[in-house]
């Protein structure tokens, strides 16, 4: 029974919530927004910051999947 209770408990943490993920990736996004105008690359930011990183990958993934609301970084 104790291992049925671990692998419910890890499918639940796979699914991922593509709405919510999407707009907290659009709040980054504005936040960061400034540091790409003054001429800072994307992957510049996104290498000193994990969740631009995972942001990106939820973008690319998320086209991919022809999520409604992604869009490409």
């Amino acid at each position: 029974m104790t291992i049925l209770g671990l692998m419910a408990s890890r499918a639940d943490a796979a699914i991922i919530d593509w709405q919510a993920e999407l707009q907290r990736c659009r709040t980054l996004r504005e936040n960061i927004a400034p540091l790409l105008q003054a001429g800072e690359g994307i992957s510049a930011v996104g290498r000193s910051n994990r969740s631009v990183r995972r942001c990106i990958w939820i973008q690319r993934i998320a086209v991919r999947r022809k999520i409604p609301g992604a869009e490409a970084w």
